[in-house]
C-alpha cells in the first residue's frame, strides 16, 4: 500500500503533488528516486558506444552534442513520466540530477544542451523556470568539472569527504581532492536551495519540488532531500567509473599482448635472417652466382617482412613465404632437399599467425636434416576439421633424443617462440605438439581455431 501510493496508484488515493504526505510515503519517494538514478546509469552503461564516450577526456562538438542529446533523452524521460501522469512517478524526475551529470561529464556543452533537453517536458507542463535551472544546473556542473585539479577527480567524488580528513592534512594531492569533494557538495547544497526557494517564491507552479510532499518539514526534511541529490549524482558516477576502470584495464592488456606479440615475432626475424646469411656466406667463395641469387632472393623475402605490419596472415600467404625461405635452403642442400605440400584448397584462406611455420620447417632443416648427408624431406599437411585448422610439419631426419624432446617447449627461439605466440593470441583454444624418434623423423602439429584473431582495442 505504502509503496503504490509513493509509486502514484490513483486508485489507491496517491496524494497530489502539492499535498503533504506522511513521512514514511516521502521517504520511500527518496529511495525510489536513488533506485532511478542507479538503474538508469547501470542501463547507459551497457552500451559500447557511451562507454566509449566516457572514456574520452577531451571530446569534439559532435561528441559533445550526440553526448548531451543521450543524457537529455534518456533523463528527460523521467520527467516527461512525471509530467504525464499529473505528478504521479515523482520518483522518475531526475531533471536536475541528469544536468549535473551532463556538465560535469560532458562540460559546458553537454550540460546546458542537456539540461535545455531535460526541461522541454517540464516546460510542456507549465512548469516554466525549469528551463533556466536546469540550464544552469548544467553549466555549474561543467564549471565543477573545471575546477578539478585532473581529469580523473570528477570520477573520485563521494558524498563522505570526511574520511579523506586525516590524509588531506599531511598529504597536498590529498588535500586538493578534499577541496574538490568540499566543493562539489557545495554546488549541489547551491542547487537544492535555489529550488527550494524558486518552490516557495511560485508556490511551485513553476517548478517541480519535493518539498511540499513532507508534513511539518524539519532541518532533517532538508539534509535527507539534500543528500538524495547527491547519491542522485554520485551513484551514477561510480557505475561509470567502475565501467570506465573496466575498460581501461582491458585496454591496457590488450596493448600489452600486442607489444608482447609483437617482441616474440622480433625475434623470429633476427634468427632468421642469421641463418640465412650464414647459408649465403658459405656459397660466397664457392659458387658466387648462387650467392648472388640468393641474395635477391633474399632481398624479396625481407621486403616482404617489412611490408607486413598485421599480426595474423592466411595459410597461403604463409606457405608462399615458405616456398620463398626455401628456394634459399635449397641452395646448401641441392636436389637432395624435398618439400612436399599436402593442403586442401578451403585451408589456404585460413588465418593464422605471420612467420608461424617457418621457425619449424627451419628446426627441421637444422636438426633434423642439416647434418644427414643424404639429404631428406620436409612435409606439409593442412585441413579443416571442425572449425579448427590442422597443420602437421613433418620431416624424415634424425629425430629428437628424448631428453631434449622433454624440454623443447622451454628452450631455445623456435617451438618456444611458437607456442608463446599462440599461447597470446588463441589462450586455451588452441594445441602444439611434437612427436619425434631417433633416426626416423620429427612431426610437429598445430591445431587452431580457423577463425581470425585480433587483439581488440579500445578507440
Amino acid at each position: 500500500m505504502l509503496l503504490a501510493q509513493a509509486l502514484g496508484n490513483p486508485s489507491l488515493g496517491n496524494p497530489s503533488p502539492v499535498s503533504q504526505a506522511l513521512p514514511e510515503q516521502s521517504l520511500v519517494i527518496l529511495l525510489l528516486k536513488l533506485a532511478v538514478a542507479a538503474s538508469t546509469a547501470s542501463i547507459l552503461v551497457r552500451f559500447e558506444a557511451f562507454q566509449r564516450t566516457l572514456l574520452r577526456e577531451d571530446r569534439t562538438i559532435p561528441q559533445q552534442l550526440r553526448l548531451a542529446l543521450v543524457l537529455g533523452a534518456v533523463f528527460g524521460a523521467g520527467v516527461a513520466a512525471r509530467v504525464v501522469t499529473g505528478g504521479n512517478y515523482q520518483a522518475a524526475d531526475l531533471g536536475v540530477e541528469g544536468a549535473f551529470l551532463a556538465g560535469i561529464v560532458g562540460g559546458y556543452v553537454p550540460g546546458l544542451v542537456g539540461g535545455v533537453l531535460m526541461s522541454i517536458p517540464a516546460m510542456l507542463g507549465a512548469e516554466y523556470l525549469s528551463m533556466p535551472l536546469f540550464a544552469a544546473v548544467g553549466v555549474l556542473g561543467g564549471l565543477l568539472r573545471d575546477g578539478a585539479w585532473e581529469p580523473e577527480e570528477v570520477w573520485r567524488l563521494s558524498p563522505f569527504p570526511d574520511q579523506k580528513l586525516y590524509r588531506a592534512i599531511r598529504t597536498r594531492g590529498e588535500a586538493r581532492h578534499l577541496a574538490f569533494q568540499l566543493l562539489f557538495l557545495l554546488s549541489v547544497f547551491v542547487v537544492e536551495a535555489l529550488r527550494y526557494v524558486a518552490g516557495q517564491v511560485l508556490a511551485d507552479r513553476g517548478l517541480f519540488t519535493l518539498y511540499p510532499l513532507w508534513r511539518a518539514p524539519g532541518a532533517w526534511t532538508y539534509i535527507a532531500i539534500l543528500m538524495t541529490t547527491v547519491l542522485s549524482i554520485v551513484l551514477p558516477l561510480k557505475i561509470w567509473a567502475n565501467a570506465r576502470t573496466e575498460r581501461k584495464l582491458e585496454t591496457q592488456a590488450n596493448t600489452l599482448q600486442e607489444a608482447r606479440l609483437r617482441a616474440l615475432t622480433s625475434q623470429i626475424n633476427p634468427h632468421f635472417l642469421f641463418n640465412t646469411l650464414n647459408s649465403i656466406a658459405s656459397l660466397v667463395r664457392t659458387n658466387p652466382d648462387s650467392a648472388r641469387t640468393l641474395i635477391v632472393k633474399l632481398s624479396n623475402i625481407l621486403r616482404s617482412l617489412m611490408r607486413k605490419t598485421e599480426a595474423m596472415t592466411t595459410l597461403g600467404q604463409e606457405v608462399a613465404f615458405i616456398d620463398d625461405y626455401l628456394s634459399i635452403e635449397m641452395a646448401r642442400f641441392g636436389d637432395k632437399l624435398k618439400f612436399i605440400k599436402e593442403i586442401t584448397p578451403e585451408a589456404l584462406d585460413a588465418p593464422l599467425p605471420s612467420m608461424l611455420l617457418q621457425p619449424i620447417i627451419e628446426n627441421s632443416l637444422k636438426h633434423g636434416l642439416g647434418n644427414k648427408l643424404t639429404g631428406g624431406c620436409i612435409w606439409l599437411r593442412a585441413k579443416l576439421d571442425s572449425g579448427m585448422l590442422m597443420i602437421e610439419i613433418e620431416d624424415d631426419g634424425e629425430g629428437i633424443p628424448e631428453a631434449k624432446l622433454a624440454q623443447l617447449f622451454e628452450q631455445g627461439i623456435g617451438i618456444s617462440n611458437v607456442n608463446e605466440r599462440l599461447e597470446v593470441l588463441y589462450g586455451e583454444t588452441y594445441r602444439i605438439w611434437v612427436d619425434s624418434r631417433v633416426g626416423e623423423g620429427t612431426k610437429t602439429g598445430l591445431e587452431i581455431p580457423a577463425r581470425a584473431k585480433t587483439l581488440a582495442a579500445a578507440s
